[in-house]
């Protein structure tokens, strides 16, 4: 599994552990019951605080994407497929919500918006 933390991202280091790691679980590349780095072996490898790491796998743990088993480490959860779905569709709404205030905020209407979305839609096809 690799990890790459950039410093000039805007997002917090712990976040981008999270995103890599949660990328790597939902494309199965890391695969149910598979055992992750200790949180001490991965903050000495991207060499950053064992306190990052720990606020990640919470984090991972917390969304239910890992589970730990004290003394022996954090282990890939078995993912429902359904609850994948379910959080994807979450963070659609809210990026379309995002996109519907904007698109308030600068006078563009309905129907242009939709045009908009079919447009792109389509192009990535």
């Amino acid at each position: 599994m690799q990890i790459i933390i950039s410093n000039t991202s805007k997002d917090p280091i712990y976040e981008q552990i999270y995103v890599q790691i949660k990328k790597h679980i939902l494309t199965n590349e890391l695969r149910a019951g598979e055992a992750l780095p200790s949180m001490r072996q991965l903050a000495k490898d991207l060499d950053i605080s064992v306190i990052t790491t720990k606020r990640a796998y919470e984090e991972l743990e917390k969304n239910g994407f890992i589970y730990s088993i004290v003394g022996k480490g954090s282990f890939v959860s078995e993912q429902n497929n359904e609850m994948i779905l379910e959080r994807k569709m979450k963070v659609i709404e809210e990026q379309l919500l995002s996109a519907i205030v904007n698109s308030k905020e600068i006078g563009v209407e309905l129907a242009e918006l939709q045009e908009l979305l079919t447009l792109l839609y389509k192009e990535e096809k």
